[in-house]
Formats: C-alpha cells, structure tokens, sequence
C-alpha cells in the first residue's frame, strides 16, 4: 500500500485531479453565465457538463501515463485524442440521458407542438407552477393525502395577489419531477417551479418541498419539515409564506390572514375532506371510471367532514359546489339538490363571511339553481377578490356576462382564465363559442384548433367546430369535422344530434333516420345544453321525407315522453319548447303556439341570451310552420341583432327546411340580404 501512495505521488495523480476539478468547474461557471444570457438549450449545457466528467478520467490515466515515462507534459496528439474521448464520450453520456429522463405525464406530443409556448419576455417574475407531489408513502393509498398536501399548498399561493400561479388542472397533466423543467415553465407560462415529496406513516408526516428557477434550473430554496398530521396547516402555511419571500412577493394584511387560516383542527374531519376533494378532482377532469359513484363518494366524504367539525366552513363550500354542477348537469335536477346546495353554502359563509370558496359556491347556486345572473355575478366578483389567481372565477364572471349578452366583456375574462391554467382546453374552447354567440365565426375556429391541440379527443369541441361551421354556411367542412369523430363515439347524444341537424340542412332525411338508429332516447343539444327526446328528432326527419304516418306515431311517443318533464322547474322551459315543435308537427296550432310562448317567456332573451335566443328559435320556427310567418319573421329580425349566433345565422335561414313556408316572402329575403354581410363564415 505505501508503494502504490508512493507511485501516486511520484505521477502527481492527485496535483492533475485538483487542477483538473478547479479548471473544470471555473470553466462551467463562465459557461453558466454566457448559456443564461445567449439563452442555450439545457442540452447542450448538459453535454457539455457530461463531457467534463469524461474528461476527468481521461486526465487521470494520462497523468500515470506520463507518470511513468517520467514526464508531465502532454503532446499534440494525444491533446487530440483527448479531445476526440470528450466529444464522444460526452455525447454517449447525454444521448443517454436524453432517452433515460423521466417522461412527461399526460401531455401529448401534438399539445406540445402545436400550442405555442410563452414567450420569455411575457413571463412575469413573480410566477410559478406546483407540480404533483411524489408520494413516498409505503401504502400507496395514501395518493389522496399527498395530492391533498399539493392542493392546499397552491391554494394557499394563489390566494396571494402579487403571484402569478398556475391551476391544478394545467399541473396535474406532468410528473412530479420531470426533467425538462425549462419547457414545462415555457408551456405554463412561468418563471419557477415548485416540486415536493409527502411520505407518511401513520399520524406522522414528512414534506419536502424545493423551489427552482426554471430558466437556470437552479435552487432558489428548498426546506424538509417533519411533524405530524394534525400540524400540516402550519407548514403549509409556512411553504406558502417561503416562497413569496424568496419571489419577493408582498403580501397584504388580509392575504396573509387567509394562508396562515387552519380550516379545521380535527385530523379526521381533514383526512374526510381530502378523500372528499380526491373523488370530487376526478369527476370535474372526467377521469373517473364511474363519474356517478365518484360524485356520491365524495358528497359523503364531505358529510363526513363537516360531521366530525361542524365549523369546518371550507367543507361545506365544496359540498354545496358539489351538489350545485350535479343539479345543473342534470345529474340529479331535483330540488331537493339544488335546496342543499344553497344550505351548504350558506353554512360556509355563516361561518366565514370572507371565504373566497364559499362565494364562490353561492354565486354558482343563484347561477345553476335559480338563473339569478345579478346575485351571482355580485357573489363572483367577492369570490375573485379573495381568490385572485382562481381561472374558475374569472370563468363564472364571463359566464354571466355571455348570459347578459355581453359578449366582448366575457372574452377578456376567458383569457384570463386560459392565462392560469394554459393546459385545459375548456377554456379556449369556451372562447370559441364566445365568437359563435357573436356570429364571429371564422374567429371561433383558431379558437376550437388550439382547444384541440391540447385535447385531440375532445368530441365536444369537435362537436361545437361542426357546429360552427355548420352555422357559418360551410356545411361540406362540417361533413369533413364529424367524419373525424370516430364511430361509436356519442357522449350524451351530442354526436348523434349535431349529425341529424347537418343531414337535415343538406335535405338528406334517409341519412338523418340513419344517424338516429344508434342514438340514445334522449340526446343532448349542446348549445342551450337541453335534452330532446329522439323520437322527436326521428318525427322530424320521417316528415321531410313524406312518412306522415310515421312522423305522427314518432310525435306522439315524443309528446308523452316530454310531458313527464312538467313539473320540474330546472327542465320544463326546455320541455315547453320541444312540445311545441311536437304540436306543430300534429297540426295542432293553437297548442304549439302557446307551449312555444310559454318557453321564451319562462325564460326570454331579456334574461338569457343563450338558452332565451335558443327558446325563441324555437318558437320562430313553429309560428314558420303553423302558418305565423309576420311574427316568425319578426322574431327572427330580434334574434339576428341579439348575440344568438348558436341559434340562428343567417346561412341556416338559407339551408334548413324548417324556413321554407317563409321563402317567398320579401320582408324574409331582406333578412337574409341585411344579416348574411354581417357574418364571418368559418374556415
């Protein structure tokens, strides 16, 4: 062993190792500085790095090499050698690395290409993403409590006003620790990144948390907290208040009052709230196998919670948001849901007047439960006040403003939404429509592509793009959008109704009948989101084709089916109107004109743009058919200058049959002269 030190010392193995190290990483640091400024891509500053380390060793053997010529000094050629080692072995070690990083979650390919990401120059310094929690835990089912952790900690963020934080929704597509931090900021739109680990084991409790600068990839701060469950509100709290000082973010006085808040004091009531919020997460981002068994899950792990503490006032705003969509969606419309709702959000705000959650929720009981736009969108604008970097807010707000027929005050609100959570395409998406209420529908399509480059398979937006095109006269385009949905695929019926409506407008009955054989019985119509029995849809299709005996037995199943509806305060409007397109294809005048006033005066354009304009249609297109055509063509000309591009346009006044008993008639081929300019066809 002493002649092996000895020979060490003889070569200067370790003089050349010291040496090589301090150069090495003199040089790095510079290469650091010039790649920030010129802007390299990581991988290139990886290769380089990687090359460094393949260096080293090829340093060493060079030195016992002279070592025992007895010389340190090295030639040109072996100089030459040396650098052809580093330049392939340090482009082995990063192809390797390359192909070996860890993937990122959810996103595809085609999401990455075709959205473009921000540019550098637009992203605020204050910024930044949480990307899921890794779960260290040994029971693997402990997911819902880390992901809870993750939760809590963003909300707790974006409650601060000076930061701009990205959704869950948008950061739940990755993985917890990807490797290409620097494109995923670029994709999101932010400076830094937030990764963290939860490991648990009984009452205890282990987080880490580590906050990095995208653009360097470099550490800002990271910090390890142990302790047990009952004290996790106090380090989400304090991750909260680390990374706003590191970002140098100030916090006002209320602000800080919300994230220091500890919602609950009873492990139990929060180990219920998290499994709760779990179940919840998955039925609003459609990833649940059994959406129906998620949403009862999740209302009693709610109940559960605010149970074991009845001042839990956050678990009650979530319950009732709960119950408030499922009454909308039609999940369960029945009152005693809607009653519920509105009880749990009262609870919540009885308790915490300023919880941002529990306006929130109200705002969305007077929207979904009572169609009461004022009350809500006063409710929306106290919610976004204490939730500043909330999409879902600035989402209600626009909602209410499409509903009030100001449409140019809701696109702001929707980019906004889009600018928090960049990933979900629901919001662009909702942009498209945006332009189509307008009748802007050559802007409504960018909208629907960018919306479909995240989501390749979302038949919704599918099914709204063919409806756009529809509506703006190119009904060849869409043919070619709804050929792109494969067959089989009929979520609700929407794929069903909006081929029956396009084979109608090309006065293809056969193809219509057709479309309907393997639809459901009851079919959603996406735009006034309405259910319509098919049978009334068949009846329809049977009578362009001259089957007057078959449109009748079609009509009267029809009729029976929507007058089990009356009754139902959250379905009869729309019920109301189908019936009077049903006594209008039964020669029953008198009938369908009152069951068609009954609808648009339940609920006029006065009120509701979007399902009111839809309502009125409906009624124009049965006084069009009874015989009404002065007042059919007055409510047409009140349709064309309201924001009801869903509705009508004036190129399906030129191409559905149901407008034919108008054709002749001066005052209906003004219209169509006056409105046609006026529209953007869609491309």
């Amino acid at each position: 062993m002493t002649e092996f030190l000895q020979r060490l010392k003889e070569r200067k193995l370790v003089q050349w190792a010291v040496a090589y190290v301090a150069a090495a990483f003199a040089l790095l640091q510079g290469i650091d500085i010039i790649a920030q400024q010129f802007g390299w891509p990581e991988g290139v500053r990886r290769g380089i790095t990687l090359a460094m380390v393949v260096g080293f060793f090829v340093t060493l053997v060079l030195a016992w090499y002279h070592g025992e010529r007895g010389a340190q000094r090295v030639t040109g050629t072996e100089l030459l050698i040396l650098a052809l080692l580093l330049s392939l072995g340090g482009g082995l070690l990063w192809r390797y690395a390359s192909t070996s990083r860890a993937p990122v979650a959810s996103v595809p390919v085609s999401a990455v290409t075709a959205v473009s990401p921000a540019p550098a120059a637009e992203i605020p310094a204050k910024s930044i993403a949480v990307l899921p929690f890794e779960n260290l835990s040994a029971e693997k089912e402990n997911a819902y409590f880390v992901e809870g952790i993750q939760d809590e900690i963003l909300t707790r963020l974006a409650k601060i006003s000076a930061l701009k934080v990205i959704s869950r929704t948008s950061t739940m597509r990755y993985a917890s620790r990807p490797d290409n931090l620097r494109e995923i900021a670029q994709q999101l739109g932010v400076a830094h990144i937030m990764e963290g680990s939860v490991q648990r084991a009984g009452g205890a409790v282990r987080v880490n948390v580590q906050l990095i600068e995208a653009r360097s990839d470099s550490h800002l701060w990271a910090e390890s907290y142990d302790g047990e469950i009952k004290d996790i509100f106090s380090v989400e709290s304090k991750v909260a208040q680390s990374v706003a000082d590191a970002l140098r973010a100030k916090l006002l006085p209320e602000e800080a009052v919300r994230i220091a808040n500890v919602p609950t004091k009873n492990p139990e009531a929060y180990d219920s709230f998290l499994k709760a919020e779990y179940f919840s997460n998955q039925f609003y981002s459609a990833s649940a196998k059994d959406p129906a068994d998620s949403v009862q899950r999740a209302a009693s792990l709610y109940e559960s919670a605010v149970a074991a503490d009845p001042d839990f006032a956050l678990a009650y705003a979530r319950l009732g948001y709960l119950k408030a969509r499922i009454y909308w969606y039609n999940i369960d419309p029945s009152a005693r849901v809607i009653e519920a709702a509105q009880r749990a959000a009262e609870r919540a705000l009885a308790l915490q007047p300023e919880l941002g959650e529990a306006h929130l929720t109200m705002g969305f009981v007077h929207y979904w439960g009572h169609r009461d736009y004022e009350a809500a969108l006063l409710e929306f604008t106290k919610a976004r006040q204490s939730l500043p970097n909330n999409p879902h807010t600035f989402a209600a707000i626009a909602y209410v403003h499409r509903r009030q027929a100001r449409m140019e005050e809701a696109l702001p609100e929707l980019e906004r939404a889009a600018a928090l959570d960049p990933r979900d395409n629901q919001w662009p998406r909702e942009i498209g429509s945006t332009f189509v209420y307008m009748r802007r529908y050559s802007e409504a399509t960018p909208a629907y592509e960018r919306a479909l480059a995240l989501v390749p398979e979302d038949f919704e937006t599918q099914v709204n793009r063919a409806s756009a095109l529809q509506l703006s006269g190119d009904l060849a385009g869409a043919s070619k959008a709804l050929e792109a949905i494969p067959q089989g695929i009929d979520p609700q019926g929407t794929v069903s109704i909006t081929r029956w409506q396009l084979a109608i407008a090309l006065r293809q009955p056969d193809q219509a009948l057709a479309v309907l054989e393997h639809a459901p019985a009851w079919v959603l119509d996406t735009w006034p989101s309405t259910r319509e029995p098919v049978t009334l849809l068949r009846a329809q299709a049977l009578l362009q084709n001259g089957e007057t005996g078959p449109a009748r037995t079609a009509f009267l199943q029809a009729q029976q089916a929507l007058q089990s509806l009356l009754g139902n305060p959250r379905v009869e409007p729309a019920a109301q109107a189908c019936l009077a397109l049903v006594y209008a294809g039964l020669g029953e005048k008198k009938a369908a004109l009152e069951a068609g006033r009954r609808a648009a005066e339940g609920l006029p354009v006065s009120r509701d743009v979007m399902v009111g304009g839809s309502y009125l249609t409906q009624l124009a297109m049965v006084e069009a058919q009874v015989g009404e055509q002065d007042s059919a063509i007055n409510h047409i000309e009140q349709i064309l200058e309201i924001p009801a591009g869903h509705a009508l346009s004036s190129a399906s006044l030129r191409t559905d049959p149901v407008w034919d008993p108008l054709r002749n008639d001066p005052r209906f081929k003004a219209l169509l002269t006056k409105y046609g300019a006026g529209e953007q066809r869609a491309r």
